[in-house]
């Protein structure tokens, strides 16, 4: 097949394919071979693809050589893209019931060359859930918030998403691409809730702290890590810090942030322009097409070009259907060949294991947007005459949020979640291996895990030690009285979805150009269609004790779009 060639039948491709292996292996130019086997999806599904090429096997006119070829091409099939053998159980059994046949009927050299069970398990793909309970030996460094460098958060950041990142396959891709989310796509999703999860972390910290001075300091040395991300060629992390950092919950801080340096100032704002949708994010583009050797993209950018691309593009080049459209093919593989190569290129970083699980622990906090928006203003208030004449108006909101029908929450699923969190802080924390926390060993928690009660509080026997049992109750406790609290009755309307937004019962992304998204009227939470009678978010209305203005930007952070310049918040 000729170079340039904008179209072709799904035979001649095959044909071609064939065509490029000798009775040796590999004789010629791989490379759209290559880009048929990962992209043959699109219009193609790969039993269909298996079977074409096993009766083409079977022909009475098929040589021997041909023979060689077609059990080469099958082979390298199999040694490139070895994911979809072992999460296809239909097309696994079918290169394993023909290389049986094979050898039945003597065809031993053939049956070698296919040999199934070569395939590597990507069972790990079933177990996201759960976490390395193996702690290598302790590091004697602190591992206080306001103790680690800023080098060494921009790291471990680095390879908590580079190792999320690495477990993304082509399936994946594919599948949010022709579903427009992330439903039933456990891994893609997991990396977009990490990406989150970095962004809220980092507005915990900040308001954590009780005096100006303090979150300011906290807020200067964030921008230290995200200078460092910038220096590690790490452009997604880069963009979740710059994102929790001028989110609006903390860029209406005014006297926190007539404290940062103009200095800091300045350098925030350069890395702002570095992630910036302008130009389609011209400014990223150019840099991270300028970096050698590790980078990591903002994924939500690429996934952004792969919907455009299907979109655009027709798969078939006639009305027919008979000829693939050869160019939205190659634009799709550029894409995707670019993302699969960033995983061969892992970050020179020596990690260290105690910090990881620190920050896996700390990362698995939630608070709703709402919930850090109420802490951001009881850090600073609105102007007193302004707070005085919204009083009155919420008392009514209070009432609708009384008569609200509650959530039945299930007790065992809340008791394992609290279980396993527990479990976690101990491992962590529990530095003596005690088996209780002591004081100096929750204050370490508390600069973890903003938010946290006294020591008191926790410990109901007064013994001086937090034992596990007293820490499950403190949280079954916290958890109950909040739920008594909550409303979550919503007024939702359909609207489309232009940019990709997260669902705030699955976390999953949602974006489409036909009403894709359920949003409700009076407090703004997103969802989608499925999750509606699903979602647990309590319903709290926007009113004027919290100000439209302050919702200007987008409330809930999307890894696929950059977050507004602070400057521009109230």
């Amino acid at each position: 097949m000729e170079n340039g060639t904008q179209s072709a039948t799904v035979d001649e491709l095959v044909e071609a394919s064939i065509k490029v292996f000798d009775a040796e292996g590999p004789s010629g130019d791989v490379s759209l071979t290559r880009m048929f086997l990962m992209m043959h999806s699109w219009y193609l599904s790969s039993t269909e693809l298996a079977k074409t090429l096993l009766a083409k096997l079977q022909e009475e006119s098929c040589s021997s050589c041909r023979q060689l070829q077609i059990c080469h091409l099958i082979k390298y099939w199999m040694s490139e893209f070895p994911a979809e053998f072992d999460l296809n159980p239909e097309l696994a059994n079918q290169i394993r019931e023909f290389r049986e046949l094979l050898s039945a009927n003597g065809h031993n050299h053939l049956s070698e060359l296919i040999d199934i069970e070569s395939v590597p398990s990507y069972s790990w793909r079933h177990q996201l859930g759960e976490q390395s309970q193996s702690i290598t030996k302790k590091s004697k460094k602190s591992l206080l918030f306001d103790h680690l460098e800023a080098s060494e958060l921009a790291e471990h950041f680095t390879l908590l998403e580079y190792r999320s990142f690495c477990k993304i396959l082509f399936q994946d891709y594919h599948s949010f691409v022709m579903h427009g989310c992330t439903v039933d796509n456990p891994i893609l999703e997991r990396f977009i809730t990490l990406f989150n999860s970095v962004s809220q972390w980092i507005q915990l910290m900040v308001l954590s702290k009780p005096t100006a001075p303090q979150r300011a300091a906290v807020i200067s040395h964030f921008i230290k890590v995200a200078k460092e991300l910038l220096h590690l060629q790490n452009f997604n992390t880069l963009m979740a810090v710059v994102g929790g950092l001028s989110h609006s919950s903390i860029s209406r801080l005014k006297d926190t942030q007539a404290l940062i340096s103009s200095e800091d100032q300045k350098l925030f704002n350069s890395l702002v322009d570095v992630v910036t949708s302008s130009g389609n994010y011209s400014n990223y583009r150019q840099r991270f097409s300028e970096c050698g050797g590790f980078r990591f993209p903002i994924l939500g950018v690429h996934l952004k070009d792969l919907i455009a691309v299907h979109v655009a593009l027709p798969d078939w080049s006639d009305g027919a259907k008979s000829r693939v459209n050869l160019v939205k093919t190659q634009q799709l593989y550029s894409i995707l060949q670019e993302l699969a190569l960033i995983q061969t290129t892992p970050p020179s970083i020596t990690e260290r294991n105690d910090l990881l699980n620190l920050l896996m622990v700390s990362l698995t906090q939630y608070h709703s947007e709402e919930d850090i928006y109420q802490l951001s203003l009881q850090r600073e208030p609105r102007k007193t005459e302004r707070t005085m004449s919204i009083t009155s108006s919420q008392t009514p909101v209070i009432a609708e949020w009384s008569s609200s029908v509650k959530a039945k929450t299930d007790p065992a699923i809340t008791s394992k979640h609290i279980q396993k969190m527990v479990e976690s802080v101990f491992k962590n924390f529990d530095t003596d291996g005690d088996g209780h926390i002591s004081q100096e060993e929750f204050q370490s928690i508390k600069n973890n895990f903003p938010f946290l009660n006294t020591f008191d509080d926790v410990d109901r026997n007064q013994d001086g030690r937090i034992s596990p049992e007293e820490m499950i109750e403190y949280f079954n406790k916290a958890i109950s009285q909040l739920s008594g609290k909550m409303g979550f009755v919503h007024t939702f309307v359909e609207v489309h979805s232009i940019k990709p937004t997260r669902c705030d019962h699955c976390a999953g992304v949602i974006w489409g150009p036909y009403k894709q998204r359920y949003k409700c009227k009076a407090c703004g939470v997103n969802c989608h269609k499925a999750c509606c009678d699903s979602l647990s978010v309590e319903c709290r209305k926007r009113t004027a004790s919290v100000g439209i203005e302050d919702f200007a930007c987008p409330r809930t952070r999307s890894l696929s779009f950059p977050p507004p310049v602070a400057s521009h918040q109230t």
